[in-house]
């Protein structure tokens, strides 16, 4: 109801405006609002004429304010549909009055009037409202009296009415109006072309079009034709206008050609305008033949013209074909033409408009140039554009328009407009202009290029086409349409294209333009790779590569070097290669890696082209000469490492690895011609630096570093199928490896040393070796094929290149690739050790020390860590190959080293021989010995720990061959080497041997150990004493060092081996003890063979030979062969008897012909078989009798006499012991005989006491020396030999005496005493005897005349200290062992034995002998004595007590009265009163006391005075009597006087 009330307001307005002057129309206001409340809708004022009919009332006055009122109400009664269509044409003719009034503001109301009557239902529907609606229009825009506004308005609502007309036609002919917008609004051209050519019909098929019109159709057609017509510069005659501004005209047309593209496309009559009328009217004002005057000459007009042209060749070519290619003739004719240049240019523009967009060059394309009758106009177009491009090189101010040019498109790419400043000048306007034209050309270019990539892409998305991802096929044919399309635009335009945009790149350098070219490159060169078109592809690539890097040519190079200026005579030498990249090659650089990575499937050939760019790179970022411009020359003196040119190397650094990379990627075929054109780069390059000389040649091999490098790069990036590359990958570098120069053929082995690595280290390979371990039956033999295959084809370049080449160099090179691959995957390899062993048997014979040194690494790598890897039917090549260097006299430490390695395989196969199958294993030695599985863990403690380590670690396959034979391969080997010249070599093999044997012998049969001794241990010590024998005894010079003085310098050789003969007495020494080890380990089981011994008698037989004949280390390795068998197995039981009287009785022979057997060897010799019968019993002796002992203590006095006879000065050296005799001393401790054998005490006794100092009467002997007991004899011999300390007191013999002396009693003193009991085998008498004998020994020591010896002053502090402490010991034995034991000795020695200590603790101050040695002598004896008489008196008390009534025995009287009496004579010196344990109050008395004749040893007895104060014997208590009084008088307590 708003409408309503708005509606009576306007009525109010209108009645109040017209109340004065103008009656009529104030009552019809105010009747129309009383007729207004009477209505309810706009359809009741539609139906009702008041209403409408006073607003025209109003506007028939014609004045200015009714009239805009009127115009105003009118509009809103239209726009409300508030008015009847039968008074469309009142209104009209009302409108069509006010359109002659000159006022504006009625003027644009009566526009605004007649645009809603076009948008409102009172849109004219017959010819006569139409035309006189549109002629209002126009009559306003075309009078001259109308103000710019009107003429605007006018304008703009004759355009908006022309396009509610047609959008009426599109509705009334049901076309598909959803598709496009409304009249007033403008598609973009693009937009509009994909919706209306979705199915655009190619050129020779008809479009079917409609040719019956709806009245609407009729009118659109009406209005078409006049505008035609006033576009022509005719008049209209529907219209009723004569003329109209033929601009004006043409712009209407040209909208509604670019808008209502469906209707002339569907309605036949449109379509006919179109064609005679629309197309006549453009093609004459296109032509350019004659002077164009007037409007149709103006930039404007021609712009519009071009624009419908355009228009009509994007829409409408595949049915205007022939008007269409006229146009395009005519186009690209005036390219050629001189016209002005803005004319050219609005030209390009339209060219550039159909480049850019893909769907209008495609149509363009496949109605005209794939058709054969018609024109190629679109490379017509591509030609004129490049032919634009081109003339730049003709222009003078070509510099300056290139700059322009460069200029526009870095303000496009920055969304700026380009444009001139106000002031520019003429000369900067032409440039300017020839720059847009430039600009306009190249990006037609450009967009002809994107085209053909974009129709490209959309032929893989739809499947014409196989995507550069997928896998190259160089002899697809395409079938699709627009597949063959692209190919056809590729051939027909690709050099044009090629050369303009070359040349502009070459002459530009902006950013922006080098930027959108080098894209332009990249697309193009992607869509020839997609379509395989080769020869664009590779023409495209080697245009880009030639703006990537900037190498100077030799001119340049030479220029430099000749230039004038200071002398450089370095740069004279060799001319330094400077690289500057410039951003348009870092650019250039990029696009290439782009297309590199697009199009790696589909460049086949093509990568040779990038590749050399790719290396000239590589050499630019490698060169330290190499930099970037804007360093160059900004900041030359930068350091390289402050500088931030690098980046943009380390950023082509890092694609130029990513591209090989990415090869990962890639199908196989591409890595292959990748890997090709690497190949063919590398091949062309080593011909022309062997042909060249100097910078060249260093450039060539980068360029072959570089692709040696990057097929590399692949291999390692393809390592998961590397079989179908890995040939032609070696192959070159075989051919490489064979190059004369030094660099490459370095370079083709570490290349070669790279990618064996690589690809053992690859998972595929581990994935090849786990299915062979791991593998189950179905895929075990696909799996093992491949992997032999893989296997082979990695290692076996190794062996060809080898035996193929003959440098020494290439053939080191190998070796050390070798040993990086057993180093590192040895354990993987499995099939290709035949092709490894064989190289390094044939290296074992090479002349050059390096090349054996190599081998044989490889081979130590193999036998410590590959052992388990070899296949079984292998390990008897390892052996052999292993001996191969063993045998080789290159290098000795080479030799020595691989016998070390026999060790190891040895253990490696006993290790297999005990794992193996149980079925082909004989029973071992442990099974059959039980005590040898004891020696077992002893034998494995023996082992080098060095060589356990290294075979632990590998888990025995040994279980297929004969381990017999492989370990008698070993064995054969090492007797061979045990005859080598060479004593180091032979050497080592028999320690190698025996050691074999001793560590492994519990593993090895009895059949085995049977041909063991008698094929390789007895021939071994046969050969090896025959040659000893044999060998000379010339003495021979060492290895020449050099010369000194002319004359040659030899290396000094130790005088034992300076012969041949002391060479093989060496082995001999090893073989005996290689044998010792044997018998010692094996003995047992060994004794059990057959034969064995005639074997043991031969080596007993050349022990006894080597004893008399030979050096004395070969004796001395006899004896010590015989004794480690005593010392292994007699304290076991496992030596027979045979065996061990067999050793004696060699060792008698010995000793019974050595007789003229002297010097120092000799009595080496003798000593260590003394040695040998002592170790011999200490270990047999409980096999001994008493014969086998009686003829041991034979041999050993034999060899006593023969060295107290051959010593003839043996009695004038007395004190010396001669080494034989000092070494029986050493064995005679041993000999001890055993309870079995104990009646030989008495024999071994008297052999030794023989050998003491005899007494005169004893000097022959008689029954009664032969009948005293051994033990008499003893202490006999030892007491004479204490006798010698007067004679001899600095001697030693007397020490040694009294030490056995003292030891004697104190030791076995409680064994002594027991001999004398009840069952003792000694009568009384003798035992008397013995007693006597040790009282005598006592007095005569301590005592008498021995005792007093005065000992020379030569003897230092520390022997008179040791003498004391002799003293000491002594009398502590003396005292502690037999004065106080219950004894059974006779009494009348007692005394004696007490007289003696009475008489050494004793002070006599007259003598005045007192010394600090009697002190410390006296100091013992007070304690021994004083204990012994406390004994004493007690025994006696007990005795007394237990006889009661009856009477002791005189001589326990007689002992009780010596004690008495002696103790009241006895006085002591004060220092030996310190000792006493008195009281220190006592003592303290004592000492001040001056008297000498002291008795303070009575205090510590007085307890026991006083309880013998009671005993029944008086002449006892008399005595005891005196020692109290003794004891008053010491204590000044005598009786005194009372008178005193």
């Amino acid at each position: 109801m708003a409408f309503m009330a708005v509606l009576e307001s306007d009525l109010r307005a209108l009645s109040a405006e017209a109340r004065r002057r103008y009656p009529a129309v104030k009552d019809g206001a105010e009747h129309a609002i009383l007729k207004l409340r009477s209505l309810s809708s706009p359809s009741e004022i539609a139906h009702n004429e008041d209403i409408l009919r006073i607003f025209l009332m109003a506007c028939e006055v014609r004045t200015v304010k009714l009239s805009v009122i009127g115009l105003s109400c009118l509009q809103k009664l239209i726009s409300h549909d508030a008015v009847a269509p039968s008074a469309l044409k009142e209104i009209l003719s009302t409108l069509k009055d006010h359109a002659e009034m000159a006022d504006e503001s009625v003027q644009l109301k009566t526009l605004q009037t007649i645009l809603i009557i076009f948008q409102s239902r009172l849109h004219p529907e017959n010819e006569e409202n139409m035309a006189q609606a549109l002629y209002i229009c126009l009559r306003l825009l075309e009078n001259n009296r109308s103000s710019d506004s009107v003429r605007n308005t006018a304008a703009a609502t004759f355009r908006q009415a022309v396009a509610l007309i047609f959008d009426h036609v599109v509705h009334a002919e049901a076309l598909p109006v959803e598709k496009f917008g409304s009249g007033g609004h403008i598609l973009d051209p693009a937009q509009l072309l994909v919706m209306l050519l979705g199915n655009e019909p190619v050129s020779g098929e008809k479009s079917l079009t409609r040719g019956i019109l709806t009245n609407a159709g009729k009118l659109g057609l009406r209005l078409l034709e006049d505008l035609t017509a006033l576009a022509a510069g005719g008049s209209a005659i529907w219209l009723h206008v004569k003329s109209l501004q033929r601009i004006f005209a043409l712009d209407i047309l040209e909208f509604i050609l670019s808008n209502y593209a469906v209707i002339f496309k569907t309605l036949g009559p449109y379509e006919q305008v179109m064609r005679h009328q629309i197309c006549s009217l453009l093609m004459t004002s296109l032509r350019t033949n004659a002077e164009i005057e007037g409007e149709a000459g103006e930039p404007s007009f021609r712009r519009l013209v071009l624009r419908s042209v355009a228009h009509i060749i994007r829409l409408y070519s595949s049915s205007l074909i022939t008007e269409c290619e006229v146009f395009l003739s005519m186009l690209v004719k005036v390219t050629f033409l001189d016209l002005p240049l803005w004319h050219r240019i609005l030209v390009l523009e339209i060219l550039r408009g159909f480049c850019v967009e893909a769907r209008t060059l495609k149509i363009l394309f496949q109605n005209f140039d794939m058709h054969p009758k018609n024109t190629n106009v679109v490379e017509g177009m591509v030609k004129a554009l490049a032919r634009v491009v081109s003339n730049v090189q003709v222009q003078e101010t070509s510099e300056e328009s290139l700059a322009a040019v460069a200029g526009m498109f870095s303000s496009k790419a920055k969304g700026i407009e380009w444009s001139l400043d106000n002031d520019a000048s003429n000369a900067a306007v032409l440039v300017a202009s020839e720059a847009h034209a430039i600009t306009l050309a190249v990006e037609g270019l450009l967009g002809v290029v994107f085209t053909v990539a974009t129709l490209t892409d959309e032929a893989v998305d739809v499947g014409e086409l196989e995507s550069p991802r997928s896998e190259y096929d160089s002899v697809s044919k395409f079938a699709g349409k627009t597949a063959v399309l692209c190919v056809a635009m590729v051939d027909s335009l690709w050099l044009t294209i090629l050369d303009a945009l070359s040349l502009i790149l070459s002459r530009s350098q902006g950013e922006a333009i080098v930027l959108e070219i080098l894209k332009g490159y990249q697309a193009f060169t992607q869509a020839c790779g997609v379509l395989h078109a080769v020869e664009p592809l590779n023409s495209f690539l080697a245009s880009l590569c030639k703006f990537t890097i900037n190498f100077p040519n030799e001119a340049e190079k030479k220029s430099a070097v000749l230039s004038p200026g200071p002398k450089r005579p370095e740069s004279l030498v060799e001319p330094r290669e400077s690289v500057v990249l410039t951003p348009k090659n870092v650019q250039a650089l990029r696009t290439l890696f782009n297309i590199a990575h697009r199009l790696h499937n589909v460049l086949g050939p093509s990568w040779v082209l990038v590749l050399e760019t790719l290396a000239a790179l590589d050499r630019a970022i490698h060169s330290p000469h190499a930099t970037t411009q804007e360093i160059s020359t900004a900041v030359q003196k930068l350091p390289r490492e402050s500088s931030g040119q690098y980046s943009d190397f380390s950023i082509l650094s890092s694609l130029n690895s990513q591209l090989f990379e990415s090869s990962a990627l890639m199908h196989i075929s591409a890595v292959k011609s990748l890997l090709s054109a690497l190949c063919q780069l590398s091949q062309q390059c080593m011909t022309e630096a062997s042909s060249g000389f100097g910078p060249a040649v260093s450039q060539k091999i980068g360029s072959i570093s570089f692709s040696v490098e990057r097929m590399i790069s692949i291999l390692v990036n393809n390592l998961h199928r590397v079989e179908p590359l890995w040939d032609q990958v070696v192959s070159h570098f075989l051919d490489l490896a064979d190059n004369s120069n030094q660099h490459l053929r370095n370079m083709a082995l570490d290349a070669l040393d790279q990618s064996i690595c690589a690809v053992l280290g690859s998972e595929q390979f581990q994935d090849y070796v786990s299915s062979r371990l791991n593998g189950t039956s179905d895929d075990m033999e696909t799996r093992h094929k491949g992997l032999r295959l893989l296997e082979c084809s990695v290692i076996s370049p190794l062996r060809v290149l080898y035996f193929s080449t003959q440098s020494a160099d290439v053939h080191a090179g190998c070796l050390k690739i070798l040993l990086h691959v057993l180093e590192r995957h040895g354990e993987k390899l499995y099939y290709s050790w035949p092709d490894i062993l064989e190289t390094l048997r044939s290296v074992a014979d090479a002349p050059e020390k390096d090349l054996v040194a190599l081998g044989f690494q490889s081979l130590r790598v193999i036998m410590n860590d590959g052992l388990t890897s070899i296949p079984t039917e292998c390990l008897n090549v390892c052996v052999d190959v292993t001996g191969a260097y063993s045998a080789q006299k290159t290098e000795l430490n080479i030799s020595l080293t691989a016998i070390g390695l026999l060790w190891t395989t040895t253990d490696f196969i006993v290790k297999g021989l005990l794992h193996g199958p149980p079925e082909e294993k004989e029973t071992s030695i442990l099974d059959e010995h039980p005590i040898l599985r004891q020696l077992d863990g002893e034998l494995k403690e023996e082992q080098t720990p060095e060589a356990t380590d290294k075979v632990n670690d590998q888990a025995p396959t040994v279980n297929i061959i004969d381990h017999d034979k492989l370990l008698f391969s070993v064995f054969s080997l090492l007797q061979r080497l045990g005859a080598d010249e060479r004593p180091e070599v032979r050497n080592a093999a028999v320690r190698t041997l025996f050691q074999t044997l001793g560590s492994h012998g519990q593993k090895l049969s009895k059949s085995m150990w049977e041909d063991c001794l008698w094929n390789y241990v007895f021939p071994a010590l046969d050969r090896s004493s025959h040659m000893a024998a044999t060998s000379s005894k010339d003495e021979s010079q060492g290895k020449e060092l050099g010369t000194r003085g002319g004359k040659a310098v030899h290396m000094l050789i130790h005088h034992s081996r300076n012969t041949v003969q002391k060479q093989w007495d060496e082995t001999l020494v090893l073989v005996l003890g290689g044998i010792a080890r044997l018998l010692r380990s094996f003995f047992p089981f060994l004794s059990s063979l057959s034969n064995f011994w005639s074997g043991w008698e031969s080596l007993l037989l050349f022990v006894k030979n080597s004893i008399l004949n030979g050096s004395k280390e070969v004796a001395i390795a006899g004896i010590n062969c015989l004794q480690t068998t005593v010392h292994s197995h007699c304290l076991k039981g496992n030596l027979p008897m045979p065996y061990l009287i067999s050793i004696l009785g060699a060792y008698k022979h010995v000793i019974q012909k050595s007789t003229n057997y002297t010097g120092n060897a000799a009595s080496k010799v003798k000593q260590e078989i003394l040695h040998g019968l002592g170790e011999l019993y200490v270990q047999a002796q409980r096999m001994f009798d008493d014969q086998m002992f009686s003829q041991l203590i034979g041999i050993i006095d034999l060899a006593i006499k023969q060295a107290i006879t051959t010593n003839e000065n043996f009695e004038s050296e007395f004190g010396h012991v001669p080494p034989v005799l000092r070494t029986v001393l050493e064995i005679l401790p041993l000999l001890h005989p055993t309870e079995l054998i104990s009646s030989m005490w008495l024999v071994l006794l008297r052999e030794l006491l023989q050998y003491l100092p005899r007494s005169d009467s004893s000097l022959q002997k008689n029954d009664e020396e032969v009948s005293k007991p051994a033990l008499l004899i003893m202490y006999q011999s030892l007491g004479r030999c204490m006798t010698t300390r007067r004679d001899n007191p600095d001697g030693s013999l007397w020490r040694v005496a009294v030490e056995g002396f003292n030891r004697v009693l104190a030791d076995d003193f409680c064994k002594f005493t027991g001999n004398f009991g009840p069952d003792s085998r000694i009568n009384r008498p003798m035992r008397t005897r013995v007693w006597k004998e040790i009282a005598d020994v006592y007095e005569i020591f301590l005592v008498g005349y021995c005792g007093r010896a005065i000992p020379s002053n030569s003897l230092s502090a520390e022997a008179l200290k040791a003498d004391e402490a002799l003293e000491m010991t002594i009398l502590h034995v003396l005292g502690d062992k037999i004065l106080k034991s219950p004894i059974d000795a006779p009494v009348d020695i007692f005394p004696g034995l007490l007289a003696e200590l009475f008489f050494l603790s004793s002070y006599d101050n007259e003598a005045g002998d007192w010394s600090s040695t009697r002190s410390e002598v006296s100091k013992i004896s007070i304690r021994v004595l004083l204990t012994r008489c406390e004994y004493t008196m007690n025994r006696f008390l007990m005795d007394e007590d237990l006889a009661g009534e009856r009477p002791l025995p005189s001589a326990r009287l007689e002992e009780i009265f010596y004690v008495l009496q002696e103790l009241a004579h006895l006085r002591i010196h004060p220092e030996t009163a310190s000792v006493l344990p008195l009281h220190p109050n006592l003592k303290s008395v004592l000492a001040d006391k001056e008297d000498h004749k002291k008795c303070p040893h009575l205090f510590v007895l007085f307890p026991t005075f006083c309880d013998l104060v009671i005993t029944r014997e008086a002449r006892v208590r008399e005595l005891v009597q005196v020692l109290l009084r003794l004891i008053t008088r010491e204590l000044s307590l005598e009786k005194v006087g009372i008178a005193s």
